[in-house]
């Protein structure tokens, strides 16, 4: 076990929680934790240490050895396994002028062998082609979970001024985000209800299969001669945050991905307890799991791994963790101290990770990892594309 260093235990400098915002919480009568000082102590789990008790030491023992094995954790113990084997296909349904460059609409079709199938549309705004030979350009992806994304979490003519494909599917058309089984049937884990999983606790939950389709846009986005496949980051907000992470966790050909106010479940640290608690977000969204997930921490248990894990399974690519400032609900220092926690990782690949949380609306990026916590609320906004664009131009 990795104890948290006393700068990470310690109230750091740099943000720390509105006292109003903490006190008005508390009058709600929750048994939920807002209070630095009332959280019990915890230690992580070695990123590094194999499950034979073997310590990773090069980039190459972790890419061979200890990344495989906790990939193989979070899919058991969190969200479950997707299918494979499956083919996907992509066709432009319609195209026209946008944002001084062209809006494509995308139909998505997957299949397996025995025919079986599962169709879903995504959106790719592209900037203006410059010169005689265009160069390929980076593209963001957004997990939305709107049938169209508002300006304000979305904005496209931003992006594509900067020089960047915007594309967005909507993640409920993929799955719905409802537990039933009616609203289930008609989504992708009706045609594959177990995915890759045996049926039972390791079947796929939501945010696996929404992260898959992210996976299934990128089938087609790598096949665009207009984008650079080897610059295209995930971005997801809230539950979209927790997915966006997982697909680049799962999908190395993703350069970026970004958890925005991603929460428990997310970025935030399972071990740490403060606001929203693991077995709060398992009753309240159990199919976003798999099943050993929602056992464990109905029954108070601790999961095998911990969300600096998650974050450092995108090693050495970029990542982006943020977090607001009265979004006490998703625990931002427990966010950042995910992040900082995932230092081991990039270490291997000669990267350091900030380690002190930064006051408000001061970005602060080490290596390929970058992190804010923003004045406001639980939101994407304009602030934060623009950081997480910086980010992806930099590299």
């Amino acid at each position: 076990m990795l104890p948290l260093a006393a700068l990470l235990l310690a109230q750091p400098p740099g943000w720390a929680a509105s006292p109003k915002l903490v006190s008005d919480l508390e009058k709600k009568k929750t048994t939920w934790l807002y209070r630095e000082e009332l959280v019990p102590k915890y230690t992580l789990p070695d990123p590094l240490v194999c499950a034979d008790g073997s310590r990773v030491t090069t980039a190459a023992e972790w890419e061979q050895k200890r990344r495989p094995e906790t990939l193989e954790l979070f899919r058991t113990h969190v969200y479950g396994r997707a299918p494979a084997g499956l083919t996907t296909t992509a066709a432009v349904t319609a195209s026209e002028p946008a944002f001084g460059g062209t809006k494509k609409r995308v139909r998505i079709t997957v299949s397996d062998a025995a025919g079986k199938r599962f169709a879903f549309d995504a959106t790719v705004y592209l900037p203006k082609a410059a010169g005689p030979v265009p160069a390929p350009v980076p593209a963001v992806l957004l997990v939305s979970h709107k049938p169209e994304p508002d300006a304000d979490s979305f904005p496209a003519e931003r992006v594509v001024g900067r020089g960047f494909a915007a594309a967005w599917f909507d993640a409920t058309s993929v799955d719905a985000d409802a537990g039933d089984d009616a609203s289930r049937a008609g989504g992708v884990r009706g045609v594959w209800p177990a995915g890759g999983g045996s049926g039972g606790t390791d079947s796929w939950g939501t945010l696996a299969a929404w992260a898959w389709a992210a996976g299934r846009v990128m089938d087609y986005l790598v096949t665009d001669p207009a984008i650079d496949p080897k610059r295209v980051g995930v971005v997801g907000h809230s539950r979209g945050g927790k997915t966006a992470l997982w697909a680049a966790a799962e999908d190395q050909r993703f350069a970026l991905g970004v958890s925005n106010n991603s929460g428990r479940g997310g970025a935030s640290l399972y071990r740490r307890r403060f606001g929203e608690p693991a077995a709060r977000i398992a009753a309240a969204f159990p199919h976003w799991f798999c099943g050993n997930f929602r056992a464990t921490v109905a029954a108070d248990g601790e999961l095998p791994i911990d969300s600096h894990q998650l974050v450092g399974l995108l090693a050495p690519r970029a990542a982006y963790v943020a977090s607001a400032d009265a979004d006490l609900w998703a625990d931002p220092r427990g966010e950042f101290l995910a992040t900082a926690a995932a230092g081991p990782v990039y270490a291997l690949y000669g990267q350091q990770l900030p380690r002190e949380m930064p006051p408000l609306d001061t970005p602060v990026v080490g290596g390929r990892v970058g992190y804010h916590v923003r004045t406001g609320g639980h939101a994407l906004t304009g602030y934060d594309w623009d950081r997480y664009l910086d980010l992806a131009a930099a590299r």
